[in-house]
């Protein structure tokens, strides 16, 4: 199988949930989509079983507790090269991912292993958010570039796609993160993997219905492992364990 399923984690999602589906499904008709639900209270998943059961081409993976984005994702995606789909798309439920823009950055995967769907290039925006966080966001992106090396503008975002191929070879196994740190952990092992990462420009919007699980303790915690993941990388290159100076060294 050489498809695309779109991967949506769920957590008490059950205002936004059909509504996103719906969308995705009118904006790539050929793509199937997994919801991965942590065992909502408010009966999100019930709505996924129900959602399934009409379409075929959405599935429902349901999880026994609330683990965090990063093990949701990872049982996703987990879940999608068993069943040898061919990229793997990561979007909120929430709609702050426009599945109107999915037609392009699937475009742009078909060169590239990873493409990010970004905020912070040219044409890319943000929509209902206070300057406040657009601060935040703009600032977490800056320093996790700087620390990690990472060849993107937009570190920290959600909406991307991966190839199989890129799953597999960025060592899903290392990335033991689960919360807002996941994506810059996810993107830091693409990098060191060598992968081709691109940026495609979104607009992101603030959801307008529920709640939304960012909070100033996560954001703390993902600068602290970051901190510590440069600490790593920069040692890496000092002592040449790093992959790019394995992968020169091998060249010479």
């Amino acid at each position: 199988m050489d498809s695309t399923v779109v991967i949506i984690p769920t957590y008490n999602e059950r205002e936004n949930l059909e509504r996103i589906v719906a969308r995705v499904r009118v904006a790539t008709p050929d793509v199937q989509i997994l919801v991965v639900d942590d065992n909502s209270p408010d009966g999100t998943g019930d709505i996924a079983d129900r959602l399934a059961a009409a379409d075929a081409a959405v599935h429902v993976l349901h999880r026994t507790g609330k683990e965090g984005l990063g093990a949701a994702y990872k049982a996703g995606f987990a879940w999608a090269l068993g069943r040898g789909f061919g990229s793997v798309v990561e979007m909120d439920a929430d709609g702050s991912h426009a599945p109107e823009q999915l037609p392009s950055l699937l475009a742009a995967a078909e060169d590239a292993d990873v493409v990010l769907g970004s905020r912070w290039v040219p044409g890319g925006s943000v929509v209902n958010w206070p300057k406040h966080r657009e601060a935040i966001s703009r600032v977490g992106s800056g320093y996790a570039r700087f620390a990690l090396r990472l060849p993107a503008r937009d570190v920290t975002g959600g909406y991307r796609v991966f190839s199989a191929d890129a799953l597999r070879k960025l060592q899903l196994d290392e990335v033991h993160s689960h919360g807002y740190g996941f994506q810059v952990d996810m993107l830091w092992h693409a990098n060191r993997a060598g992968l081709r990462i691109v940026e495609v420009p979104i607009t992101f919007t603030e959801r307008t219905l529920g709640a939304s699980k960012m909070t100033g303790g996560i954001v703390v915690e993902a600068m602290l492992r970051v901190t510590w993941w440069g600490i790593c990388e920069a040692t890496d290159r000092v002592i040449g364990r790093h992959p790019e100076a394995t992968r020169a060294t091998a060249g010479s």
